[in-house]
């Protein structure tokens, strides 16, 4: 059973910092300097997820922008993929966003291998495909459930 949660502590943050390191710059060539903005240390919110022994195997964050929240930098370790981690993370990203933003507009930029995952998740697309850092995606918005 994967778990995630919020970071608070250091150590988390430089684990989940070398997933996205491995999976984005090595995995997909992404510059490292796009990979890790200024928005790493000031206003992204940042989350874990691990396996039942403890083993770190994904990682996100989100931050408010002017548009709402944005949901950004969804990374599962290739060894771990299909195992429910990027859905882990996702519901505890999306949980922890509709307590403190309940009204907010939640979005993200989907790279088109993960569109799926985010349709079975309650996201809709919006607008056309586009290219960011080389990588096709679509602009994906959460359609929250209704209460």
């Amino acid at each position: 059973m994967t778990t995630a949660h919020r970071i608070t502590a250091p150590a988390d943050r430089e684990a989940a910092f070398a997933i996205r390191h491995e999976v984005f710059v090595e995995g997909q060539g992404v510059p490292a300097e796009k990979e890790h903005d200024q928005h790493d240390q000031t206003d992204a919110r940042h989350y874990l997820a691990r396996t039942a022994d403890g083993t770190p195997c994904g990682a996100a964050r989100w931050r408010v922008t002017e548009n709402g929240v944005k949901l950004e930098r969804f990374a599962v370790l290739e060894g771990y993929r299909n195992h429910q981690v990027g859905a882990a993370l996702l519901h505890a990203v999306l949980r922890d966003v509709a307590a403190e933003h309940p009204d907010a507009e939640v979005y993200l930029h989907a790279q088109l291998t993960a569109v799926n995952f985010y349709l079975r998740h309650g996201f809709e697309t919006l607008g056309e495909q586009f290219t960011e850092a080389g990588i096709e995606h679509y602009k994906m918005r959460w359609v929250r459930p209704k209460s």
